[in-house]
């Protein structure tokens, strides 16, 4: 899979080996770069870096946009956290983070906005589905605080 590190260097990886960098690993699933929502959800996990760190957490954010996309979004928005280009969305359907949505009466199938937390063995400790994206970041870093 295509990782887009907090440095903005692309590495080809598996979920395996990202789990192995950290104790916990917050994957959040989001359906857009560079939308208003996934900005702020962004923005906010990546203000938040450091406070992870302290709790051994790592933020990887997962996508359907190619790498490009990720890079520019990254880059446009001053993210430090990591990004996961799942083109083919096999991560989300692997995790259930794709399914139908709905927007102004129209269904389409798409990433949810999902979040897990989960330790290096990839077991899910914390599962929050649907979320809003302002203040959620908050509410993980809460979580975390509280296991770690």
């Amino acid at each position: 899979m295509h990782y887009i590190n907090p440095q903005g260097l692309t590495e080809e990886t598996t979920l395996d080996a990202l789990l192995a960098k950290s104790h916990y690993t917050i994957l959040y699933f989001y359906p857009k770069d560079n939308t208003p929502g996934c900005t702020i959800e962004a923005k906010d996990f990546s203000r938040y870096v450091g406070d992870f760190k302290k709790c051994d957490t790592q933020i990887i954010g997962v996508s359907k946009d190619s790498g490009r996309s990720h890079c520019g979004f990254q880059e446009k928005q001053g993210l430090t956290i990591g990004l996961i280009a799942d083109i083919d969305t096999t991560l989300a359907q692997q995790f259930g983070a794709w399914g139908q949505k709905k927007f102004m009466g129209r269904e389409y199938m798409g990433v949810l906005r999902n979040t897990y937390l989960l330790d290096k063995k990839g077991a899910i400790l914390y599962k929050r589905e649907e979320v809003s994206a302002a203040g959620h970041a908050q509410e993980v870093l809460e979580y975390v605080r509280s296991v770690s």
